[in-house]
């Protein structure tokens, strides 16, 4: 029987996940590790990094079964779920964004249909750009002196750049003649904007919002390292500080899921709003 291409390339992630998996096994059986967890004396006397080394992949596939088979229990503030923990974070995320969508497609619409307000805005947008949303937490724990709300406000600055310049490119380059088109009938500029402009853009504009989502979630991992309390990134921290590296490698697993779920949901989106010309 012929295999399709997606089949295909199915078939061999799956191999190469098998292979790769197998590989991670048999070099830690080899090396003599383990991952075991050091004793409570060890943890309470600082005793370093765990002496067995790496985990084998089959003590983090139990690690999995663990926290999965249970990811909302809370057992106060410093043992909750995976489940909890990635709640937190995606409310997060998601707050910002939405915040930095309300902002940045409007004024991208602005940017793309008035050469003035782009070259007025254009200096201020190439300074604030470059800057790493985390240089701001410190201001942002300043002048807000809410952890929860700093980590929001972090969100947004991350996520508006991409946005704001694919909305602005988009609608920039949506083709003169449909433009033409739209005043020939006489609508209205509110009007063409909704009917002509937005859709023709609208490609671009979630192209932006895709890669805004993609950062937003990376950077949500290291501001929670920062500011602590709740979220997968303090997971992360908390189970490091715990010198539990199966617990880690788990985490980590589990944000490379969560951000390749949130990239496929734009993903679809994507090709819902795409176009043939």
């Amino acid at each position: 029987m012929r295999l399709s291409l997606n089949q295909r390339a199915a078939l061999l992630s799956v191999l190469l996940l098998i292979a790769g998996l197998l590989a991670w096994e048999v070099s830690i059986a080899a090396g003599g590790g383990g991952g075991a967890e050091l004793t409570e004396y060890e943890k309470l006397t600082g005793g370093g990094a765990p002496k067995a080394g790496v985990p084998p992949p089959s003590q983090v596939l139990g690690k999995a079964w663990e926290q999965l088979s249970n990811p909302f229990y809370d057992a106060g503030p410093n043992d909750k779920g995976i489940g909890i923990q990635i709640g937190y974070s995606i409310y997060r995320v998601l707050a910002g964004y939405a915040l930095a969508a309300l902002v940045a497609i409007p004024l991208g619409f602005l940017i793309g249909m008035s050469p003035v307000a782009y070259r007025a805005l254009n200096p201020f947008i190439q300074v604030l750009r470059p800057i790493s949303p985390l240089a701001w937490m410190p201001l942002a724990l300043f002048i807000i002196q809410d952890s929860e709300a700093s980590a929001v406000f972090v969100i947004f600055i991350c996520s508006i750049w991409p946005m704001l310049i694919n909305t602005a490119f988009g609608v920039a380059g949506v083709r003169q003649d449909w433009v033409n088109v739209a005043r020939t009938h006489e609508l209205g500029p509110l009007r063409t904007a909704f009917t002509v402009i937005l859709p023709a853009a609208a490609p671009t504009i979630v192209t932006g919002m895709r890669i805004s989502i993609g950062i937003a979630w990376l950077v949500i991992v290291a501001a929670e390292m920062l500011v602590g309390g709740t979220g997968i990134g303090y997971y992360v921290w908390n189970e490091w500080n715990n010198l539990d590296l199966t617990s880690v490698i788990f985490s980590i697993l589990m944000i490379g899921v969560v951000g390749m779920a949130l990239d496929a949901a734009f993903g679809v989106l994507q090709r819902a709003v795409a176009y043939a010309e």
